[in-house]
């Protein structure tokens, strides 16, 4: 059988807009869904495990909760990868969204410890981990299908788009927490209002799961099943034993990603109340502002994919990682009136974020496609993100600079990883949208 070429067009038409929209915004309310849970750590915290506990113990098992879901996403990531595969992405994409809202709406009606006792927290950890299941397959699923539909000479800026609609859950669940830190007491919230972004949670699914019932599937796709009608080799075992040379630098451009996004958005917030002592609202405020600079430094990273490609602007933009996070922290520490600016920077800085995923569907070809981002990205995820924010938390104490610390780190891994791969995994890491038998 031979290879049929599907290329998009060269310009965005009104339906590539409207399918780039859709995605980006469905996979905004499925991220908040996932998120708002971080933004509220120190309340459930109180909530759901014994009152005699000490606070930084409670906090690290919130913590812990909060990471099993990162630990589940290999688990619903390589399934429904399969299936995406296999029967259609689209069916897929719509399915996650369900699968994140309704553990959302039930973490928003659920008793706490003080009702169930010890029932309460491994309630939560059942709850968190098929969201960690939905999230493992809506991401990669999403890459997929934006890249598939977009043309490919912007196939960078259809991706950083995404990312900025997936990082702009984050500032839905960042604005929604500054919301009720503003309305609310702390005594109500502890009281009753805690479940409000939840019960919203549940109400974004809803709309989410409407919004992708007018998503068409992907033209690559449908022509890979006009081309493999006998098709029965599971798309898995492909990929281990075809294309495991794509499987190392998947994995470490996904533990930089992670890296940005558990610095910049789980840990940092967090920080601001227990180390510097924040007030919750103010910090929220701050934490909207960094994420609506994280949502724009992802497009730009994506229209300088674009222009010089993928591997250099990974490169680019692990040098600019460390740098925006030691603006931000220096800040912090020193008590600069420039806080908010210097938030705005490291958002800025954290477009490897936008950039991350144009490597990683360009290392797989269309058929296992799926199945090869989700099986490196999320198990890579899992293991950094569940890890890294324990890790963290439990060091900030001795010093803050330990985030800036370890940003540096990873930016020097990704900063290896673009100078490295590129010449041994050059025609993996190619864009190329041609369907393969």
């Amino acid at each position: 059988m031979t290879a049929t070429p599907v290329s998009p067009g060269d310009r965005f038409s009104r339906s590539d807009y409207k399918t780039l929209g859709l995605a980006a915004l469905g996979g905004a309310l499925e991220i908040y869904d996932f998120i708002i849970f971080v933004f509220f750590a120190l309340t459930l915290s109180q909530l759901f495990f014994p009152p005699e506990m000490p606070d930084w113990l409670r906090l690290l098992q919130s913590f812990g909760i909060f990471a099993t879901g990162y630990l589940a996403r290999p688990l619903g990531g390589i399934l429904m990868a399969h299936f995406a595969d296999r029967l259609g992405r689209k069916r897929v994409f719509s399915l996650s969204i369900l699968m994140m809202a309704l553990p959302c709406l039930l973490i928003g009606v659920m008793p706490t410890y003080a009702q169930i006792g010890y029932f309460a927290p491994l309630l939560l950890l059942a709850l968190r981990i098929l969201q960690g299941a939905a999230v493992g397959g809506e991401v990669p699923s999403a890459w997929v299908f934006v890249a598939e539909h977009a043309p490919l000479h912007h196939r960078g800026y259809a991706l950083g788009f995404l990312q900025a609609g997936l990082t702009f859950g984050y500032l839905l669940g960042a604005l929604t927490a500054t919301a009720l830190a503003r309305i609310y007491t702390p005594a109500e919230i502890l009281d009753y209002a805690w479940r409000l972004p939840f019960l919203l949670g549940g109400v974004f699914g809803v709309i989410g799961v409407w919004l992708r019932r007018w998503l068409s599937e992907t033209p690559i796709f449908m022509a890979l099943q006009a081309n493999r009608e006998g098709a029965t080799e599971l798309p898995l075992r492909t990929v281990l034993r075809d294309h495991r040379q794509a499987l190392l630098p998947a994995a470490i451009l996904t533990c930089v990603l992670t890296s940005a996004v558990v610095v910049f958005v789980v840990i940092t917030p967090t920080v601001m109340q227990k180390s510097f002592g924040m007030t919750p609202s103010y910090t929220f405020a701050l934490s909207s502002l960094g994420i609506v600079f994280l949502n724009i430094g992802c497009v730009l990273a994506g229209l300088i994919v674009d222009r010089i490609g993928a591997w250099r602007t990974v490169m680019l933009y692990s040098l600019l990682l460390p740098l925006g996070i030691a603006v931000l922290y220096a800040s912090l520490i020193s008590g600069s009136a420039w806080l908010g600016l210097a938030y705005a920077v490291a958002g800025l800085g954290c477009g490897v974020v936008g950039a991350v995923p144009s490597v990683m569907v360009s290392l797989f070809p269309p058929k296992i496609r799926v199945s090869g981002i989700s099986l490196t990205y999320n198990i890579a995820y899992a293991l950094w993100a569940s890890m890294t924010p324990l890790m963290l938390i439990a060091l900030v104490p001795w010093s803050p600079w330990v985030c800036v610390g370890y940003c540096v780190v990873m930016g020097a891994v990704g900063v290896a990883a673009a100078a490295y791969f590129p010449g041994r995994y050059g025609k993996a890491a190619q864009p190329s949208l041609a369907c393969e038998s």
